[in-house]
């Protein structure tokens, strides 16, 4: 009961850190869990939270690894495999024979061997830890590629050093002509071995749907052992359980086509749910960091082994000797047009600054403190692992000076001139709104079959003409005029409310037709604000809605034929509705906001054409309205999860994102007002 409680907490922590990162999107995640963790582990009630070292490897190492190598692109992989392989295998075995050498010749207690092991588990770069910067990194995209195949790489080629090291420390034994000759025969089993066990598994979740079984959640089951299944498989036979993960993601990569092309629902079902555990996984690794972190600085002065400043020291050392490694590395072997995608102008400036960039985006994360943490505990002869809490403590400190280093000199070196920064935006909105537009229609293609047809072929259409128009107009305009925009659309829906409150105070419309219509208006409200406390208030507005507009309907049966003195009464009242905001918007206009206040104005417009010409009128049961209103709820949600997706590959920044984000709520507020 216990270690469940200690789980439930965890998983609060993580989820509260995402919530507190809302409000301080300066501080990166990452460091906010490893605060909560340090807080959690000195609060009178310490959770007791053992670590079972094997079982923290497979847990965290397995899934992580798996899914990098399921979200890299081979096109890009193959296309940059110079530089990766260079940095993913040269880079990590100088770091593992310069780094230990510095560590050992720092402290001498500690062994030459587990010197190599703490080396060999911090030179993994983490790319999740740099794109957790809170969106204030924008770093050029071919930069970005370079991070995410060199993480995947080196995550495999630095743990697998690390084993090796850790190895000998345990044993005591070491030959260099054997570990060469070992490393080879682990490391090409290690490849083998996932992508067999890669192939079966895909071929037996093709035969369960040969045999008509189409069960998202059994196929998802599937997905989620498979990394474990691999990994443990890898291990018992003797290769590296690492790269078998790692092979086995990227032959899911590949057979995605033919596993999940024909399951639209299983794809969106699949990135939702490895995108959750991903999350949680890399949150309770930062924050069991967090918690371990007061218990080893205590048994590190404790031991007498060094004072807490002499770590600090330490960790300084080898954090800058990391940097310093990387940046000598990246400066001798390229001449920066890999990393801005052209030829260098003048040579060394240009060259310089994709050292430093690159240098300091080597960010330590989740894979150097799972392999710290799976240090054993003992050697062989029972004696206890040497300097195996300080070792966790320098991981750890170097894992917190990559992030703070990053999180704070990146912005000032990514920045780019005021000019250059809006074309750039400019062009990833046009980009990004011709993804997810491509995204929506070909979801609901594959949602389209004979009865729905009409409807989704009238949804694709009216889709592609909204984002064209979103082209030309919202998504290109500044993001303060997007804020501009949201004020005067809440600004209008304010002068409907306070027109339906006095069209009941007249007489003139029902009390429940005001209820109803409030109930749409506060619906579209909750969808269009910006502020954090009401977008937790929407999901508690979206159930009262639900009950409501149940007790309503139980309450008030509404015939499939609307009577035509209702109809009348509905259209005048939505009428007058729509002239009290055009009044209120034109009451806003000045020079500054006369564009955005007339788009408006002619969205209203828009409507009150429709009520004249009678087309937002349907029959409650008519099924060809039925359908069409749930495809059009279908591709809201297709392009929410478009965004989510872009934003997650650090394909567009978070202030892209949110004006993306405005206009899909602009749509659906739009659905609400047609037809409630």
């Amino acid at each position: 009961m216990e270690l469940f409680l200690n789980i439930l907490v965890l998983l609060g922590i993580v989820g509260l850190s995402n919530v507190v990162n809302r409000f301080v999107p300066f501080v990166p995640v990452p460091l906010i869990q490893i605060a909560f963790g340090v807080i959690a582990a000195i609060l009178p009630s310490v959770m007791d939270f053992p670590l079972n070292p094997e079982l923290f490897f497979v847990l965290f190492v397995a899934p992580l690894l798996f899914n990098d190598g399921k979200r890299t692109s081979r096109e890009e992989l193959w296309q940059m495999r110079v530089p990766i392989l260079l940095l993913a295998l040269g880079l990590v075995f100088v770091t593992v024979f310069l780094a230990g050498t510095i560590v050992h010749s720092l402290i001498p207690t500690v062994p030459w061997a587990a010197a190599f092991a703490l080396a060999a588990i911090l030179s993994p770069t983490d790319a999740v830890a740099v794109g957790s910067l809170a969106g204030r990194v924008r770093l050029p995209k071919s930069i970005m590629r370079l991070l995410e195949g060199e993480a995947l790489m080196n995550d495999a080629s630095g743990l697998v050093a690390f084993k090796f090291a850790i190895a000998a420390t345990v044993t005591g034994a070491f030959s260099i002509v054997q570990a060469s000759l070992s490393f080879f025969i682990i490391a090409i089993g290690g490849l083998l071995s996932g992508v067999i066990c890669s192939y079966l598994i895909i071929g037996l979740r093709i035969m369960i749907r040969r045999f008509g079984i189409e069960d998202v959640t059994v196929q998802m089951l599937i997905q989620i052992l498979t990394p474990f299944i691999i990994y443990l498989l890898a291990e018992g036979i003797g290769v590296s359980g690492v790269l078998a993960v790692v092979a086995g993601g990227i032959i899911h990569a590949v057979m995605r086509e033919r596993t999940e092309s024909m399951m639209m629902k299983l794809r969106v079902v699949s990135e939702s749910t490895w995108s959750v555990i991903v999350f949680i996984l890399n949150g309770l690794v930062f924050v069991i960091l967090g918690l371990q972190l007061p218990h080893v600085t205590r048994a590190v002065s404790g031991s007498g082994t060094a004072h807490i400043f002499e770590v600090l020291g330490y960790i300084t050392v080898i954090s800058i000797s990391l940097m310093g490694i990387r940046f000598v590395w990246l400066y001798l072997f390229w001449g920066g047009e890999w990393a801005f995608g052209q030829k260098p102008h003048g040579g060394h400036l240009r060259r310089l600054k994709a050292a430093v960039l690159t240098s300091l985006s080597g960010v330590r994360g989740a894979v150097t403190l799972a392999g710290a943490l799976s240090i054993p505990l003992v050697l062989d002869d029972g004696s206890p692992f040497p300097e195996r809490d300080l070792l966790i403590l320098l991981a750890a400190g170097v894992i917190l000076f990559s992030l703070i280093s990053a999180s704070i000199l990146l912005p000032l070196l990514s920045k780019k001139g005021a000019g250059d920064n809006q074309k750039e935006q400019t062009r990833l909105q046009k980009e990004a709104v011709i993804r997810i537009t491509q995204a929506v229609v070909r979801s609901l293609h594959d949602e389209m079959d004979d009865s729905n047809k009409m409807a989704a072929l009238s949804v694709i259409s009216e889709y592609n003409r909204k984002m064209r128009r979103m082209m030309r107009q919202g998504t290109m305009r500044q993001l303060a005029n997007q804020d501009e925009e949201r004020r005067l659309r809440l600004v209008a829906i304010q002068a409907e409310k306070h027109e339906v409150q006095h069209m009941h105070e007249a007489g003139q419309i029902t009390a429940e037709l005001a209820y109803s219509f409030q109930m749409t208006l506060g619906r579209m409200e909750a969808l269009l604000s910006k502020h954090q406390i009401v977008k937790v208030y929407r999901v508690l507005y979206r159930l009262r809605w639900f009950v409501s507009k149940m007790w309503f309907r139980n309450r008030h049966r509404v015939h499939s034929a609307m009577p035509d003195e209702l109809m009348n009464l509905i259209r005048q009242a939505r009428h007058q509705m729509s002239e009290a905001a055009i009044a209120a918007v034109r009451k806003q206009i000045n020079e500054t906001n006369r564009s955005v206040a007339l788009a408006v104005i002619a969205h209203y417009r828009e409507e009150m054409s429709k009520q004249r010409k009678g087309t937002i009128w349907r029959k409650a049961e008519d099924p060809y309205h039925k359908q069409r209103m749930s495809m059009q709820l279908k591709a809201v949600q297709f392009a929410r999860h478009e965004i989510q997706t872009l934003f997650e590959q650090n394909e567009i920044s978070r202030e892209i994102a949110i004006a993306l984000r405005q206009r899909v709520n602009y749509f659906e507020a739009g659905l609400y007002n047609d037809t409630e």
